[in-house]
């Protein structure tokens, strides 16, 4: 392994990636050589970030696709698969958390679009992608978790149990794809300044009780998942599957 982190001129899918952690890791990705295929819900959000990534020299492709959509995710490799040959690493990035309140009072709807985005959504965009990376030789998989899927956020009960199943779908995949040289991986933040989570960051009483709880004594930024992100894609990761790596700023620590 001469170059263990030498990733230029694979081929990438980021979902959620038109802002926050999907749009560190992309713009991470596009940085460091890869082709990276670009997609959320919202097709103009994606042509302003590939506008940006093009105009720095990289080569993008901006695909809306919605994860709770089976047609749409199918389509969304297809339409990579066209453009740049295949997959060689997918993360699965989106989410969504409608509801904020008790598990009993939750309505029915609300359970099943977050898990029908949340987890769903990353089987069939898997199910998807993982003909393409056989036919390459191997790939890369990384699922995006949550502390929450380690341990349940308060009011956050329906995102707590699918980030918990996103974990236990990355350790199924980890042995299932094993034989076929595509390790699977979750990164698991803890509280990240995006929009996803403002509800929480700009609520001052839950600011300070987390920073109380979390050594480090801040809240994260997207861009610190890049790191990880990269190393989960390149090729030094080669011997790591299955695994759960929490960036949290400490928060997860057990504290006396």
């Amino acid at each position: 392994m001469s170059q263990p982190f030498d990733v230029r001129g694979k081929v990438a899918i980021v979902t959620g990636a038109s802002r926050g952690i999907g749009q560190a890791i992309a713009t991470a990705y596009a940085q460091a050589g890869m082709k990276v295929v670009i997609s959320s819900r919202k097709q103009e959000s994606l042509d302003a970030l590939a506008a940006d990534l093009r105009a720095a020299g990289h080569d993008v492709l901006p695909v809306a696709a919605h994860n709770g959509q089976k047609d749409a995710l199918q389509a969304l490799v297809a339409r990579t698969v066209e453009t740049y040959g295949g997959v060689d690493v997918l993360v699965n990035n989106a989410a969504t958390n409608p509801h904020f309140g008790t598990l009993l009072e939750a309505p029915d709807s609300m359970w099943l679009k977050t898990f029908e985005v949340n987890l769903l959504g990353n089987v069939w965009l898997t199910q998807a992608a993982v003909p393409s990376m056989r036919e390459r030789g191997g790939g890369k998989i990384i699922n995006v978790a949550s502390v929450n899927g380690l341990r349940p956020g308060s009011m956050q009960g329906i995102y707590s149990i699918t980030k918990a199943g996103v974990i236990n779908l990355t350790q199924t995949l980890a042995m299932e794809l094993a034989d076929d040289n595509i390790q699977v991986n979750a990164i698991a933040p803890g509280l990240i300044q995006t929009r996803f989570a403002e509800a929480i960051w700009s609520n001052e009483t839950l600011m300070e009780s987390i920073a109380q709880r979390t050594p480090q004594r801040r809240i994260g930024q997207p861009e610190e998942l890049a790191g990880i992100a990269l190393y989960l894609a390149a090729p030094a990761s080669s011997f790591t599957t299955g695994q759960v790596f929490v960036i949290d700023g400490g928060l997860t620590v057990p504290m006396l």
